[in-house]
């Protein structure tokens, strides 16, 4: 679905992605995690070209997006394209980004009135069955600054569902959440795993990505240092870097209180793994 070849990222002196090659299957659950100015955040924003790369390429389906080498030339999509592009790749982020000038319904609407030119009673039809989705039925007239943060971060997952999206790109999306509220985000995330959606998700939650991921990937210094299933990740890593990372999460628990366990997390449970 996704495959990054060679993907390097700068910004003035601070050389934030180095050389970084990975690919996610059809259907695949991948979590990065690693400490913060890992690169995780800005791999994902190139993803979805809101940051553009300075050399590398990306390919979705197979096919190289938005500036890329083909026959000695360099080849850059058009915004039209582009725009089309980023509407088969959703991503939703830290903060919420919802219109507060629009209720729910018409914040899952926008998108698919103005970008697809969908007929507005198909867009409704599929905002009010998202909205049932993520379990905010009874919100759709309600605006953003009436609904709790994670009321809000649930509606920022539909409206990006909305527009059918073949993969979802997840931004830390539960660091800006009090703790009892990051729960209902992550019940929704879980769910569409198990539903076969294509999702890379940075996170910090550790028993979310031990109990959903397919794939886990450490990065650290704008490099993947380490990948493997979340058993392998999670009960035996193989790098030092890696290892002292997780260390320090399980010694922030502890001090927190958190008895959230790495390898194990309960069947459907909202461990949290900070």
């Amino acid at each position: 679905m996704i495959r990054l070849e060679g993907i390097n990222k700068s910004f003035g002196r601070l050389r934030v992605l180095r050389d970084v090659s990975l690919e996610v299957q059809k259907g695949e659950v991948v979590c990065l995690i690693g400490p913060s100015g890992a690169g995780k955040s800005t791999l994902l924003r190139c993803i979805n070209h809101l940051e553009p790369l300075d050399s590398g390429t990306i390919y979705i389906e197979g096919t190289p997006v938005y500036r890329f080498a083909r026959g000695g030339q360099i080849i850059a999509d058009s915004d039209h394209k582009i725009e089309a592009l980023r509407s088969e790749v959703g991503m939703v982020f830290q903060s919420f980004n919802l219109f507060p000038h629009l209720t729910v319904l018409e914040n899952l609407m926008i998108a698919p009135l103005h970008v697809r030119r969908e007929p507005k009673e198909q867009a409704r039809r599929r905002a009010l069955a998202l909205l049932m989705k993520v379990g905010l039925s009874d919100k759709i007239d309600a605006y953003p600054h009436e609904l709790s943060g994670g009321q809000q971060q649930r509606v920022a997952i539909a409206r990006a569902l909305a527009m059918q999206p073949k993969v979802m790109l997840f931004d830390e999306v539960t660091s800006a959440l009090d703790p009892e509220l990051i729960g209902e985000v992550l019940r929704v995330m879980r769910q569409l795993a198990a539903e076969g959606m294509t999702m890379l998700v940075v996170t910090h939650e550790m028993g979310f990505a031990a109990d959903v991921a397919d794939r886990v990937i450490f990065m650290a210094d704008g490099v993947i240092v380490e990948e493997g299933t979340p058993q392998q990740m999670f009960s035996a890593p193989k790098n030092e870097r890696t290892r002292q990372f997780l260390q320090s999460i399980l010694e922030r628990n502890t001090e927190l209180g958190d008895m959230a366990t790495l390898t194990m997390p309960s069947p459907g449970g909202e461990a949290r793994g900070g």
